[in-house]
């Protein structure tokens, strides 16, 4: 199966693609599902030697996510889904073909961004950066 697939199918989470220019975040600590449902639009680094590209993350009330990548033109669309709990304010994701953790942080303007770091089942790693949707 392609890469953007797994990991799709994985995508748990949150973090902001960083515009440009690096501002102070401080740590959240998320204690209700409902502080991050919703969609929210970044970029996937995986940990390899594949480019970064765009992931949309749909978080429900219901702790359940799913995700739409687009790794690269070539190889199309990638969908997955899992579930999201909230322990010791952070997010652990389960999806089908891995497991990651993301925290969330608050910048200075008050603005959220989410940072996810997961491991597929083939032990291969990527850091998702996502902010909310507006």
């Amino acid at each position: 199966m392609a890469f953007a697939t797994v990991v799709t199918t994985l995508l748990v989470g949150f973090a902001v693609t960083l515009g440009g220019c690096v501002t102070v975040s401080n740590p959240v600590a998320v204690s209700d599902i409902k502080t991050v449902t919703g969609t929210w639009q970044g970029t996937v680094y995986p940990n390899s030697e594949l480019d970064p590209y765009r992931v949309t993350l749909t978080i429900r009330d219901d702790g359940t996510y799913d995700v739409v990548s687009a790794a690269r033109q070539s190889l199309g669309t990638s969908r997955g889904k899992g579930t999201v709990e909230i322990r010791d304010g952070r997010l652990i994701m389960e999806g089908e073909r891995g497991h990651g953790v993301g925290r969330v942080l608050k910048d200075r303007d008050g603005n959220l961004t989410m940072i996810v770091d997961a491991t597929l089942s083939d032990n291969s790693s990527l850091s998702v950066h996502l902010s909310p949707s507006k």
